[in-house]
């Protein structure tokens, strides 16, 4: 097995000669002229010059291979009771001819395409036909409130939008054409066409003239071939929430994020072509985008497209179930859903209903891995959980353990090591790099690697706002932490969730990290309250596993005795409450930001990811009992 130390290095001080070798993995249609050129930086192009197509990579040159019978997509759907397997060869007539379709339409290279869809097989079709016509998909989150969607359709100018007539959200069926309509209806950019694919579970009034049935379409349509793209030319538009409430358009290119996450299947996963991959996500989301629909594809190993949850759907042992029917080697969720299901099964009695003797590892991203979740799941899985750290706007993992190079010893509370191609720094506000253990802002030295964004829609401006005038030179995750003497990068949250207490600055990862070690604690958020005489102090607001009925005062106590005995008195952590849920986005982010916000009763907006909006009333309330919210 090769040595992480010297892929790593070699990335840093022979990017190019690194990057091309990993480009042999794609098919070219013409080579690239230079593997890299700077002369606009920070609007860096990988592989200038080359002429490929990424759908031709993720499904053709699969069929020409000899793959064409292997299963490509394993649609596994508990809430609709529906499982289908999709071949390489299906997948292929069926994204060639819906890119018919989408031709007819008057699709051509360039356009833009809106996507609202839920998880289903035809959402990735959707994708993948874009790709082969060479136009840019912008896939929003399915279930997304219309004025959102309305924005994204504006700010995205499509040539038209696929959608479909809806999804099932727990136990309720969500009909997604009325939200469509009011979308359109509230855009200043006119949609002239909606192509609708019709599901079972609920049928949608068609609109004449303007809307165009899938099924029709599809069966009046030819195949056709893939057109050739410039590398540099945009694959996608993904939407990630900004700090002003304006989506930003994250912009991935063709080549270099073909590249990339062809790369990080086998050197990051440890995943080969055939082998069976399950990303449990959604592909409204980064992590659906890479690692449901085009890194699998492109390595031509097998992908799980799951409709369901990771409990009700319909029990804590759904994961379990999936793993063992399907023979799925790794697993990549978010800590989120592990919580959830210890919560519901804490002793983990529906695993062992199952045979997982298949399962190598478990990937964790989105959130920090608390200690407590971490341990439960080594214990009840007895395979590697490994947390991994990335940013939409990079597309793939930024700190991981490279399993497919050199697997690394595990440490609590850190994703490991940063990937080959992220010169990972931690810098002081002044932008000067600060010893090893010591807190800062973590920033990444330019050029980032190939597959991360390479600018904001129609925003360069924005682009260099937001990512890299700050500290010259780097790119700005935003986020902070310190990397320890072995080289070992830990997240320690947002720059804006380090708290500063009478001047010293303090970590709310860290006391989180602490709370979750309560063996009664099923998950928690602590963030900042403004405080006349310390300046911030933290607050706690946590939720109990379940069949705990201990009072909540006692825990408080107890968490409060825990974060002063670990960190200090310094920490200053007094204030805890018991909630029965916390806020969180779709994708499973709590929302510390919006609770620190009510908390500091400064006007907020809600998040268009918030999974359930009536949430914040209950937040607000019961911060409002303890003292914060002034009515």
């Amino acid at each position: 097995m090769a040595n992480y130390d010297a892929v790593f290095q070699h990335s840093l001080e022979k990017p190019e000669e690194f990057w091309a070798e990993a480009a042999k993995s794609i098919t070219w249609f013409k080579k690239y002229d230079k593997v890299l050129d700077s002369t606009k930086a920070p609007f860096y192009k990988w592989f200038p010059g080359g002429k490929m197509n990424t759908c031709y990579n993720a499904i053709d040159r699969h069929v020409e291979g000899g793959r064409a019978d292997q299963i490509a997509i394993i649609y596994d759907s508990p809430v609709t009771d529906t499982l289908k397997k999709i071949t390489y060869r299906d997948l292929l007539e069926q994204v060639s001819t819906f890119a018919g379709g989408l031709a007819s339409q008057g699709v051509v290279k360039g356009d833009t395409v809106v996507i609202y869809m839920p998880m289903i097989p035809e959402a990735a079709i959707a994708m993948l036909a874009c790709a082969r016509l060479g136009a840019i998909h912008s896939v929003v989150f399915g279930g997304f409130a219309p004025h959102e969607l309305a924005i994204r359709i504006d700010h995205a100018q499509p040539k038209l939008l696929i959608t479909a007539s809806g999804a099932i959200e727990g136990k309720k069926v969500l009909s997604y054409k009325p939200l469509v309509d009011s979308a359109i209806e509230q855009s200043t950019h006119e949609v002239k066409k909606v192509i609708l694919f019709q599901r079972d579970i609920v049928k949608s009034e068609m609109i004449p003239g303007r809307d165009v049935d899938w099924a029709e379409l599809v069966s009046n349509s030819k195949p056709v071939g893939c057109t050739e793209v410039d590398a540099t030319d945009p694959l996608y538009i993904l939407y990630t929430s900004g700090t002003t409430g304006m989506p930003k358009g994250v912009i991935r290119d063709n080549g270099g994020h073909a590249v990339a996450l062809y790369w990080t299947m086998k050197n990051l996963y440890n995943i080969n072509p055939g082998d069976v991959w399950w990303s449990a996500s959604d592909v409204g989301w980064v992590v659906g985008h890479s690692y449901i629909v085009y890194a699998p594809l492109l390595q031509g190993s097998t992908t799980v497209f799951y409709e369901g949850k990771p409990v009700g759907t319909p029990d804590a042992g759904a994961f379990w179930r999936v793993i063992s029917q399907h023979k799925v080697k790794s697993l990549f969720t978010a800590p989120t859903a592990f919580r959830a299901i210890k919560k519901e099964d804490p002793n983990g009695l529906l695993f062992s209903k199952y045979d997982t003797s298949c399962f190598e590892c478990l990937y964790l991203a989105g959130e920090r891995t608390d200690p407590d979740t971490l341990h439960w799941a080594e214990k009840l899985i007895g395979v590697p959980i490994i947390d991994h750290w990335w940013q939409t706007e990079t597309g793939w993992a930024i700190v991981g353990n490279c399993r497919g190079i050199e697997e690394m010893p595990v440490k609590e509370g850190s994703p490991t090591k940063p990937l080959p191609g992220y010169d990972v720094r931690i810098v002081n506000d002044e932008g000067d790099v600060v010893p090893k253990g010591i807190e800062g802002n973590i920033v990444i030295k330019l050029p980032l690697p190939p597959g991360t964004l390479t600018t904001l829609w129609r925003n360069d401006e924005r682009f260099i706002k937001s990512y890299m005038s700050k500290f010259p030179g780097y790119y700005e995750t935003s986020d902070g932490g310190f990397i320890d003497d072995d080289g070992y990068v830990y997240v320690m949250g947002r720059m804006d969730d380090v708290i500063n207490i009478a001047g010293h600055r303090l970590s709310t990862g860290a006391m989180e990290e602490i709370i979750s070690n309560h063996p009664d604690i099923a998950e928690c958020a602590v963030f900042g309250a403004d405080d006349q005489m310390k300046g911030q102090l933290p607050v706690g607001l946590f939720v109990v596993k379940a069949g705990v009925t201990r009072d909540g005062e006692e825990i408080k106590k107890e968490l409060v005795k825990m974060v002063r005995e670990t960190i200090g008195p310094i920490a200053c952590f007094k204030d805890a409450c018991q909630v029965v849920r916390l806020p969180k986005t779709r994708s499973g982010k709590i929302l510390r930001g919006t609770m620190r916000s009510i908390a500091n009763n400064k006007e907020y907006k809600a998040p268009s990811t918030i999974d359930d909006p009536a949430i914040l009333v209950e937040i607000t309330e019961t911060l409002a009992k303890m003292g914060y919210v002034k009515k």
